[in-house]
Order: structure tokens, then C-alpha cells, then sequence
């Protein structure tokens, strides 16, 4: 197939919209976690770097899951299965937990989350790459969008069941409209794959290579300067993004006295503004190039970061929130398209993969240090940590070319 015919024909949205939808349930059930986590702290008496070390739990194995599940996107293909099966795997280990009064199988039910969630990532996102190879910012922050949605959705459902269930009624319940969803999502899945043909076809194959051949290829993913920085600069951004997800809802249930519903409020108002952020970022960084809005949305994440923690149990915290929640998720997608950029077209979702499990790394770190932070000063100076972690995923950035990813894959595609 002629790839530059095929970049260059317009496409409907509707294929960015299924899998951002996807996106949305796999999102869904962590939401639903970080707000659940104040109850399970003090139901079974957790300290800081005890809550830490559930979050940190989940990242790692996804670190460790990110990669191989790269690989297998490349090597296998069958892209729509692979986003189908990730959708059933997420909510079962959630289910599991309404079962356990231990805190060491509390961390072995949230770390198989992990494997799902990101088996979804490098299907999806190489997936959208390719079929939109000139919008790649626009389809990519889309589909964050999707992400955006089913977190900001589901603390305000589960805050009003919190209202009058126990989290444990909670966590089964949950499973029911998530198990529909998946259903539904399989089918529209199926029914989208015998739309295509040729190469082309979502469930295609993968590209017919020999295993020395492709782990040749792969280990020059290592030496990919552009991709490590922004693999870098990503990982400590989720840094940022992961202790806050993990220690907002804490901060806002143990400090401010905040009920369940109204910390849910809380983080539907960061992730609403996320929603709104993420497209407009996305859009600007395939016009204005994607330095120019990490560097500012990251600097600004940073900023607001602060301002958040001096605003204390004021008014203006929510505002500080919502300024924070809309520069952070500004820059997800971009970073995402960015190392997409930087990935020759056959190793896409290795490339995928690799971004998500360095940035699985940094998101892993995160939570036990702030916890150890916050155990041994106060939760305050944690979020000072955080604000940064996002200073230096800015640092990092800043020794990316801007304009020079894009060369170097298009020569890359060119000669594939």
C-alpha cells in the first residue's frame, strides 16, 4: 500500500472516537481506586508511605508489562483484540478487592491492574498514529481525552454511591456497567476490523520479520536519542501526575475534612479541565511544534502546582486545582506524539511500549517517596516534591531539537 496516498486521504473520526471511548473504561476503574484509597487508609490504619506503596505496586508491574506488550503489538498485530482484551482484564482485580482484608493482597489485586491497563496503550496509540499520520497530536490528545473522560466521570458517580454503600458494595457494583461497556466495546471492535482491508486492517497481522532482525531493530530504540528524552521527560511529568492522583483525595479526606462526594467533586474538576486541555494542546503542537507547548504547559503545571498548596482550604484551591489539572494533562498527548515521532513506522508500538514502560518507572517512584516524604515532614512538602518532578521533566525537554522527530521518522519510514 501507498503509505503517503494513505496519509494523505481524509479520514473519518469515528475510528479515534471508538478507541478513545476504550480508553475512557480502562481509566475508569483507577478513578474509581484513587478515590476509594482515603477509606482503605483508614479502614486499615495506613500510613503515608503504606498508601504510597499500593500505587507503586501497580506502576512497576506496568513498567515491567509495558515493554513485552510492545513487542507482542508488533509481532502478533491483531490491534483490536488486543485493546478488547485489555478492557476485560482491567475491572476484574477491582472486583477482587471487595474480598480482601489484607493489606498485602490489597497490593497484589491493584498490581495486576497494571498489566491490563497497559497492554490497552501501544495498541491504541500506534494504532492512531498510523491511520492519522498527519493530525498524530490532534487524534493522539483525542484519545487522552477519552482518558480525561472516564476520570472525571467516575469519582462523581462512585463519590454519590460512597454517599450510601460501603466501598467494598462499591468496587462490585462498579464491575457491572464496566463488564457491559467492555461487551459493548468487543462487539464494535469486531465489527470495525471487518471494515478494513489489506495492510491497513486494524487486526492485521504483524509485519513478517525474524526475531534477530526485529530485537536488532528494537536495541536501536535504545540509541534513539529523541525517543529517551522524551521517554525521560514523560516519566517525570507522570511522576507529577501519578502523586497527585494518589495524594489529592488523601489531602482532601484527611486535612480538609472533604466528604466523599466532595472529594470526588475535586477530581472531576482536575480532570474536566484536563478534557478541555488536551485537544487544544494537541492541536497547537502539530501547528506550533510540540517544544514550544510542553516547555509552557509543563513550566505552568509547575507554578500552579504551588499555588495550589499556598491556597490551602481557601476558596481558591479548587481554582488552583482546576489550573493544575488542565496545564498537566495539556501535555500528555503531545509527549505521546512526540515519541511517536521519533519511532521508525514497524516499531511503533515498541515504541509505544518503551515510552509507557520508562514512564511506568517514574509514575512507580512516585508515590512511596512522597509518602516517605510526607511521613517524616507533612503532606505539603510532598507536593512540593511534585512541583518538582515537573521542573525537571521541563529541564529534560529542553534538549530536544524541536522539528528534528519528525524528519527523522519520515526518512526512517521512507527507507522501511
Amino acid at each position: 500500500m501507498n503509505t503517503a496516498a494513505t496519509a494523505a486521504a481524509p479520514r473519518s473520526f469515528k475510528d479515534v472516537w471508538l478507541i478513545s471511548a476504550g480508553h475512557g473504561l480502562t481509566h475508569w476503574y483507577t478513578a474509581t481506586f484513587y478515590l476509594l484509597l482515603p477509606l482503605i487508609g483508614k479502614e486499615l490504619g495506613l500510613s503515608y508511605t503504606e498508601i504510597g506503596l499500593i500505587m507503586t505496586a501497580q506502576h512497576l508491574v506496568g513498567a515491567i508489562s509495558n515493554l513485552p506488550g510492545g513487542m507482542f503489538v508488533d509481532l502478533v498485530g491483531k490491534k483490536g483484540y488486543l485493546m478488547a482484551a485489555s478492557l476485560f482484564w482491567v475491572g476484574f482485580p477491582y472486583a477482587l478487592m471487595a474480598l480482601t482484608h489484607n493489606y498485602w493482597m490489597l497490593v497484589v489485586c491493584v498490581a495486576l491492574v497494571g498489566i491490563g491497563n497497559n497492554i490497552w496503550h501501544p495498541a491504541a496509540i500506534s494504532t492512531l498514529a498510523h491511520r492519522y499520520s498527519n493530525r498524530k497530536g490532534l487524534v493522539i490528545s483525542v484519545h487522552g481525552m477519552g482518558g480525561n473522560i472516564g476520570e472525571a466521570v467516575a469519582p462523581l458517580v462512585v463519590g454519590a454511591l460512597l454517599a450510601w454503600m460501603s466501598w467494598r458494595a462499591v468496587v462490585v457494583v462498579n464491575v457491572i456497567p464496566g463488564v457491559v461497556m467492555a461487551v459493548l466495546i468487543l462487539a464494535m471492535l469486531g465489527a470495525f476490523s471487518m471494515a478494513r482491508a489489506g495492510d491497513d486492517h486494524i487486526n492485521a497481522g504483524g509485519e513478517k520479520r525474524g526475531a534477530r532482525d526485529y530485537f536488532r531493530d528494537f536495541a536501536s530504540l535504545l540509541k534513539n536519542r529523541g525517543l529517551m528524552l522524551v521517554s525521560a521527560g514523560s516519566a517525570f511529568r507522570t511522576m507529577t501526575q501519578v502523586g497527585l492522583h494518589t495524594f489529592l483525595p488523601v489531602y482532601l479526606a484527611y486535612e480538609l475534612g472533604y466528604s466523599p462526594l466532595l472529594v470526588g467533586l475535586c477530581l472531576t474538576v482536575l480532570q474536566t479541565a484536563g478534557l478541555v486541555a488536551s485537544p487544544i494542546a494537541g492541536h497547537m503542537s502539530d501547528k506550533m511544534g510540540r517544544k514550544n507547548v510542553a516547555v509552557s504547559s509543563m513550566a505552568l503545571t509547575g507554578i500552579t502546582i504551588i499555588g495550589m498548596v499556598l491556597a490551602g482550604d481557601t476558596a481558591l484551591f479548587v481554582f488552583f486545582v482546576a489550573l493544575v489539572g488542565f496545564f498537566l494533562y495539556a501535555v500528555r498527548g503531545v509527549l505521546q506524539a512526540w515519541a511517536v515521532e521519533c519511532t521508525p513506522r514497524h516499531l511503533a508500538g515498541s515504541g509505544v511500549g518503551l515510552q509507557f514502560g520508562v514512564t511506568a518507572l517514574g509514575a512507580s517512584v512516585s508515590p512511596a517517596i512522597f509518602g516517605v516524604i510526607a511521613d517524616a515532614y507533612d503532606i505539603y512538602t510532598g507536593f512540593l516534591f511534585l512541583a518538582g518532578t515537573i521542573i525537571v521533566a521541563n529541564v529534560l525537554i529542553l534538549f530536544m531539537p524541536n522539528g528534528a522527530a519528525t524528519a527523522k521518522t519520515s526518512s526512517a519510514v521512507a527507507k522501511g
